[in-house]
């Protein structure tokens, strides 16, 4: 499985805040390897980083858009699937059964659920806590950052971080079109899913976030 390593940092040295990007982010590994799986064409830059402490872990993405696109009618979670937005699966193990799904668009907001294999969605589903997840979007001159920071307890509760790994999708929905009456998107991974048709909901296409020691 592909492998991202998240180095450790000091308790209480990391304040979500994208109008700055914290100095303590340069200690983080930077991976830009995402691709259009079903596209052959170059995209537009996402850069990803993760940390952890004694108590969350944190993660970045820097996303490259010269047109960011946010669908805001009610203000309800469901709009960030017309967006464009970065995402994150995590699973407990390759059944998918279940696995749980954060997606965030430019302006922080987040659609959480949980999943079971085959694209059994719950919508209902929150990230269990308040004080265990929190993300911060915001807009740039180069596109858009989404940072987030998420309890190691909350993540060792759900059954997803286990011997310092966590099984995890890293994705990015590429909007060209607000809807009208349905948003055009195309899909940015991490991983490359072994699938014809494009589909982030399989086993392949999850890898590896190891937390060092």
């Amino acid at each position: 499985m592909k492998t991202y390593s998240v180095k450790k940092i000091a308790s209480n040295q990391l304040k979500l805040d994208n109008n700055v990007m914290n100095p303590i982010w340069e200690q983080a590994n930077i991976t830009s390897d995402f691709s259009f799986p079903w596209e052959d064409k170059t995209p537009p830059k996402t850069n990803f980083r993760a940390l952890y402490d004694d108590e969350f872990f944190y993660f970045r993405f820097d996303v490259e858009d010269d047109n960011v696109l946010t669908h805001v009618k009610e203000n309800h979670k469901m709009e960030v699937v017309d967006s464009d937005r970065v995402e994150i699966f995590f699973r407990q193990d390759d059944k998918l059964n279940p696995y749980y799904c954060l997606e965030m668009d430019a302006r922080g907001r987040v659609l959480d659920y949980v999943t079971r294999y085959y694209r059994d969605f719950d919508y209902e589903w929150q990230w269990p806590g308040t004080d265990d997840l929190s993300v911060k979007g915001s807009e740039n001159k180069e596109g858009y950052i989404v940072e987030g920071a998420i309890s190691l307890s909350s993540l060792k509760d759900l059954g997803l971080l286990k011997n310092n790994v966590l099984e995890a999708g890293l994705y990015r929905g590429y909007c060209m079109q607000l809807p009208k009456p349905e948003a055009e998107l195309r899909w940015i991974s991490w991983v490359i899913p072994e699938v014809e048709e494009p589909d982030f909901h399989i086993p392949s296409s999850f890898g590896k976030l190891e937390l060092e020691q």
